[in-house]
């Protein structure tokens, strides 16, 4: 998929092209050498037809000037010390790589062709840095060309990746949206094979992490708050052609889902981590009501159904599916005037799923699949009294007392990130007591009464309220004893 060249990067590359160099002073200082500034000159402000003759016909001469040789450095490891020779070259690379067909193969075919680009991504802790900035474009245009002429990957590659994945994810954290766009188009520019996704799912705290807020300041969520996504306060009119929730443009959002949609073909693998890190299924279910554009729609439903397609997936993202009413939003988005044909298969490909999903699920099977995948949510049986007076028997009994054990281990951890999965928790702890008095012995024994007693203590408002109920119910059962 081609893209835009990002604004930024293609406005700092045209002030480069038209700066003067000094090159025979930096001939004189020892920068460059003559055989250097000639093979410069020669592909140097010329027409493109011109520069894709020059290099083909002494093509080996190029890529030891840009990489090195038997007979010297790379120009760029020769100019290290002269800044401006150094983002000129870098320019003139990016240049070389587009318009000779026959050059990034020809570079691949060096024993170690990112040797002098990756020590630049380095060069400064400034963002705005044009050395790494240009060094990033050419790494990336290098290693998608290396991904197609090598499709098993080589280590030269598997090397060069995470230190540009790193560097990136630098930019992604900025607040100028300009940035922001240059990494997630290289991000999306690399993604292209199974082994790219991998290494990228590997360094998720760096390079997913970020892209997941943004689309979370774009859904109306900061950090570490989940009462917008749960909820689903916010409706498509909240949405303009400038932006979304915090100013997020659409540009950015599409090119941040378009990564995320690149990486769910790896959907086996990162299914369940993105649900449970980064909440994914109630983020993209909130972005599908905001989506004001057939493009953005598009990219979060293939997302969707790539994540849910794999039978691993399923047990535990179709239950968050329900829980934050996915299949409720799938049926009006039928009712808007939709035409792009893929955006409409795949709208029909997950109704149908969830569908299936819904009319073989009885409210303890969706309670069961909840409570195993480790992460509860205020799903309706949490609150149903009927749930609790015709279920909590079997919760308790069933397959050994399986799901209290999953409760002790759940409340065991400090959520100090989502609080209310212990005030959920507890919540269910107190319907037990209260349905199956005769079983707090067992219940007990798990750790679950003193692990409610010191929640009581918790900072969380909500915490306290639903561990002092559950206490409440232990102490009425002796009451009325």
């Amino acid at each position: 998929m081609s893209l835009d060249p990002p604004t930024y990067l293609n406005s700092l590359q045209n002030n480069i092209r038209a700066r003067p160099i000094p090159w025979e002073g930096a001939v004189r200082a020892g920068t460059i050498t003559d055989q250097d500034l000639k093979k410069i000159k020669a592909v140097d402000k010329v027409r493109k037809e011109q520069r894709k003759q020059t290099v083909e016909a002494d093509i080996g001469t190029y890529r030891d000037l840009l990489l090195g040789g038997d007979s010297g450095k790379s120009v760029l490891e020769s100019a290290a010390k002269r800044a401006d020779v150094v983002q000129y070259i870098l320019v003139l690379t990016g240049d070389l790589l587009n318009d000779v067909p026959g050059l990034p193969s020809a570079l691949l075919d060096h024993s170690d062709p990112y040797k002098p680009f990756l020590p630049l991504l380095t060069h400064s802790t400034n963002s705005e840095d044009p050395i790494p900035l240009l060094t990033s474009s050419v790494l990336a245009s290098l290693i998608s060309a290396a991904q197609t002429k090598f499709p098993k990957s080589t280590p030269q590659t598997d090397e060069a990746l995470p230190k540009l994945y790193r560097y990136l994810s630098g930019l992604t954290k900025s607040q100028d949206s300009g940035l922001q766009d240059i990494a997630v188009q290289e991000y999306s520019t690399v993604l292209r094979t199974k082994k790219s996704r991998e290494l990228f799912w590997k360094q998720r705290q760096e390079t997913v992490g970020p892209l997941m807020e943004i689309l979370r300041t774009a859904g109306g969520a900061g950090k570490d708050t989940d009462s917008t996504l749960w909820s689903g306060g916010a409706s498509i009119r909240s949405a303009t052609d400038a932006g979304l929730g915090g100013g997020v443009g659409l540009q950015v959002l599409y090119h941040v889902l378009l990564v995320i949609w690149q990486l769910s073909y790896e959907s086996s693998l990162v299914g369940k981590g993105l649900e449970e890190e980064y909440e994914i299924i109630p983020l993209y279910t909130q972005l599908l009501r905001l989506s004001p554009k057939e493009k953005t729609t598009r990219l979060l439903l293939s997302t969707l159904l790539n994540l849910l397609t794999p039978t691993s997936n399923r047990p535990y993202l179709l239950t968050t599916a329900v829980s934050v009413r996915l299949p409720n939003l799938l049926s009006n988005l039928k009712g808007r005037h939709l035409t792009d044909p893929d955006l409409l298969d795949d709208l029909q490909s997950l109704t149908d799923m969830l569908d299936d999903y819904t009319s073989s699920q009885t409210t303890l099977d969706e309670y069961s699949s909840e409570v195993l995948a480790g992460h509860l949510k205020w799903s309706p049986p949490h609150r149903d009294q009927t749930f609790w007076r015709e279920n909590a028997s079997k919760i308790v009994t069933d397959n050994k007392g399986e799901l209290p054990k999953k409760l002790a281990e759940i409340m065991g951890k400090s959520w100090d990130s989502d609080k209310q999965v212990l005030a959920i928790a507890c919540n269910d702890v107190g319907w037990l007591v209260k349905e199956c008095p005769e079983k707090r012995g067992e219940l007990e024994k798990l750790g679950l009464k003193g692990r409610v007693m010191e929640l009581m203590a918790e900072p969380d408002e909500n915490v306290r309220y639903e561990s002092l109920k559950a206490v409440g119910e232990w102490l009425r059962y002796n009451f009325d004893k």
